[in-house]
């Protein structure tokens, strides 16, 4: 699936999952999510508005991650676009979509709908 960065102000950086994503890979019941950022993983919880609308992952590793990885070079914090790809039960590894790189056909319409 493709999601992006979204930003809440200085030093609080998370993903906008998106509605669609949400309904299609997290059941209501998980209370948390694993993600793999290069050699690290690790559990973020997930609010119960996620599964209401507000489909956002927020954590203070994560954004950290982030920011060292995807944000430096972005002054106006413009959204940047991610694959997030399943790697088992609760667990997606995050990584870059990148201009240059050949998108999978299934990932091109949820990267058009993600950055709408």
């Amino acid at each position: 699936m493709v999601v992006k960065t979204q930003s809440k102000g200085r030093g609080v950086i998370g993903l906008h999952v998106g509605v669609n994503n949400v309904r299609r890979y997290f059941p209501k019941n998980m209370a948390s999510v694993n993600l793999q950022l290069d050699h690290l993983q690790i559990q973020c919880g997930l609010s119960p508005d996620f599964w209401k609308g507000e489909p956002e992952i927020f954590d203070p590793r994560l954004c950290a991650w982030l920011e060292s990885r995807h944000m430096r070079t972005q002054a106006d914090r413009s959204p940047i676009p991610l694959a997030m790809i399943p790697e088992g039960k609760n667990t997606f590894r995050l990584q870059p979509v990148r201009d240059n790189e050949e998108v999978p056909a299934e990932l091109v319409e949820e990267l058009e709908e993600v950055m709408a």
